[in-house]
C-alpha cells in the first residue's frame, strides 16, 4: 500500500510517497498542472505493484483539475474536508508550513486512515463537462508555462535579477506584482535614468497606484540591481518594448482564461 499525499496549489502540487511506518518512496516533488506533467505522475503511480491511495484536501477550485485528471485515470482519489485536514495536522507537537511538509502531513493521513478513505465519487453529467473543462485547463496551463518562459528569457536579456526581488506569475487572483512593475519599467535604462531619490518616489508612485507597499527598501534594491547590471539588449533596440509589453498582455489574457475556466468546474 502507498498513501499519495497531494498538497494542492495554483497551478501546481507538491506529491509525497508513502508506504506504511513513514517510509518516503521519494523525496516530496512539484508538478506543474500541465498534461504533460500529470501524464509522468499517473504514469508514476501505475507503475507500482501496490495499492495506491491519492488524498488531497478539498481546496475551493483548485483542486479540482487535477481530482479530474488522475479519475480519468482510474485512480482513487480521497478528497478531505480542510478542516479534517487542519486537526489532524495539529496532532503533532511542532507545526511547519511548507508545501513539502504539507505533503507528507497529507499523506500520512492517508496511511493513519487508510481503511476509511472513500474513493471521490461525481454524477456523469458533471464528470463529462468537467473533463472537457479539464483538458482546456490542461491546454491553457502548458500555455501559461510558455508564456512565464518567454517573458523570463526576454527579462534575462533586459533587466537581470528582476525576478529575484519582485514577485508574480504564481498567483491567479488578478495581481501579478512583476507584471505591473515590468509595464512600468519595462527596461533597467528607465531606473538608471534617475536619480536614486526620483527612482524611489516613481517606485512610491506606482506602488500606490496599483495597490502595493510602498517600500523604499524595495525600490533602493532595485535601483543598485538596475545600477549594477549590464542588460543584454539596449532600450534603443525598437523591438524592445514592443515585445516585453505584448508577453505581458499574453500572459495576463493566458491567466484571465484559465481563472474563466476554473471558475466553471
Amino acid at each position: 500500500m502507498i498513501s499519495v499525499g497531494i498538497d494542492v496549489s495554483k497551478g501546481k502540487s507538491t506529491i509525497c510517497m508513502l508506504k506504511p511506518y513513514g517510509e518516503l518512496i521519494k523525496k516530496p516533488f512539484e508538478v506543474e498542472h500541465t498534461e504533460n506533467e500529470l501524464e509522468d505522475l499517473v504514469r508514476l503511480l501505475q507503475s507500482f505493484d501496490t495499492e495506491i491511495r491519492v488524498v488531497l484536501e478539498a481546496t475551493g477550485i483548485y483542486h479540482i483539475p487535477v481530482l479530474n485528471y488522475l479519475q480519468e485515470n482510474q485512480i482513487f482519489v480521497a478528497v478531505i474536508n480542510p478542516y479534517e485536514m487542519k486537526k489532524y495536522s495539529y496532532r503533532g507537537l511542532r507545526r511547519i508550513k511548507t508545501d513539502k511538509h504539507d505533503s507528507i502531513t497529507i499523506a500520512n493521513f492517508g496511511i493513519d486512515n487508510w481503511f476509511h478513505l472513500k474513493n471521490h465519487e461525481l454524477s456523469s453529467k458533471i464528470y463529462s463537462e468537467l473533463k472537457f473543462l479539464g483538458r482546456q485547463y490542461r491546454h491553457y496551463m502548458k500555455l501559461r508555462v510558455d508564456s512565464v518562459l518567454g517573458l523570463t528569457h526576454l527579462l534575462d536579456h533586459t533587466m537581470p535579477g528582476i525576478k529575484g526581488i519582485l514577485t508574480g506569475w504564481t498567483e491567479y487572483n488578478g495581481k501579478d506584482k512583476l507584471s505591473d512593475f515590468i509595464e512600468e519599467f519595462w527596461h533597467y535604462d528607465l531606473i538608471t535614468r534617475q536619480t536614486e531619490n526620483q527612482f524611489r518616489k516613481s517606485y512610491s508612485d506606482w506602488a500606490k497606484k496599483k495597490g502595493y507597499y510602498q517600500s523604499h527598501t524595495k525600490a533602493i534594491e532595485i535601483y543598485k540591481l538596475a545600477k549594477r547590471s549590464i542588460p543584454i539588449l539596449s532600450s534603443q533596440t525598437p523591438s524592445v518594448r514592443l515585445l516585453i509589453l505584448e508577453a505581458v498582455k499574453v500572459l495576463r489574457n493566458i491567466t484571465n482564461t484559465l481563472m474563466n475556466i476554473l471558475s466553471q468546474m
